[in-house]
């Protein structure tokens, strides 16, 4: 059976078709299988198994000052240097606070702040994401951001705390090992042996992961390479694949074939690993 998801990107897609009554209206599956276009030689599929995506929290910030004229800054308490030494203050974090045989992000991706060069605003907005790999890990980032966003507050003589509203979470992906094994080796049985790779975990985020955990039964999760071939081999061989468009970037543009192609065989020949009459 397959499943069109929405809403992947806001991580409430996969939530809201089970809210929709998905596990009623659907008989149990034997297994679920998903896949997502990546940075990657076109045509190329790369799983793994355990761990394939991070957790992913995210919040908004808004933090509080009292507005003036610009050319009376001490009537006023500055929300854009309150804001401003928060971000630099949160990169601190993973550099100082995480181990390097640990993993963490913590990115902002929107700082929102004053209208006039004239005018100190009275608050600042700040959104940010946080991807993580271990529960213990995750929860240090979020108290030390919690502790870092209210010490900042309180060095500007901010009038209140700063307010965190959570935005989205997105779950640990971990792909069933057994599960795992068979569709690789209908990948490999199908692909050629250059097309199938092992990935590594990546920072990126999925809710996918939410339908096997909470139908409790095994998933695989895979990625299909989007990225022209040519242009991946000579960033690969130059140390510039940092450097190629990702997923979100405008310019992110994956090449139609054989990327296409390849998503709908990998999801066909995966589904025959439980479907076909010699499925063991």
């Amino acid at each position: 059976m397959p499943l069109f998801q929405p809403a992947e990107e806001t991580g409430a897609g996969a939530r809201a078709m089970i809210d929709d009554r998905l596990f009623k209206r659907f008989s149990k599956p034997t297994a679920i299988l998903g896949q997502h276009v990546m940075v990657g030689p076109s045509g190329v599929i790369g799983t793994r198994s355990g761990v394939i995506t991070s957790e992913g929290d995210s919040f908004e910030i808004r933090m509080f000052g009292r507005g003036a004229h610009g050319s009376m800054p001490q009537a006023s308490i500055d929300p854009v240097v309150m804001a401003a030494a928060t971000v630099l203050r949160l990169q601190t974090i993973v550099s100082r606070e995480i181990a390097p045989t640990d993993s963490a992000v913590v990115t902002v991706g929107s700082l929102q702040v004053g209208t006039k060069e004239n005018v100190i605003p009275d608050e600042a907005v700040i959104k940010l994401n946080v991807r993580t790999f271990d529960e213990g890990v995750r929860k240090h980032v979020l108290a030390a951001i919690e502790r870092i966003v209210n010490a900042e507050a309180e060095a500007s003589r901010s009038p209140k705390k700063p307010e965190v509203t959570s935005l989205d979470r997105y779950p640990l992906v971990k792909n069933d090992s057994e599960a795992t094994r068979r569709a690789v080796d209908a990948f490999r049985s199908y692909f050629t042996a250059d097309r199938v790779k092992d990935a590594q975990p990546t920072t990126a985020s999925e809710d996918f992961g939410t339908f096997g955990a909470e139908w409790q039964v095994p998933s695989v999760f895979w990625f299909v390479g989007g990225t022209d071939p040519e242009t991946y081999a000579k960033a690969e061989n130059s140390g510039t694949i940092a450097d190629l468009p990702t997923n979100h970037n405008p310019r992110f543009a994956p090449t139609i074939h054989p990327t296409l192609e390849a998503g709908v065989e990998a999801l066909i020949v995966a589904s025959q690993a439980w479907l076909s009459p010699l499925a063991k």
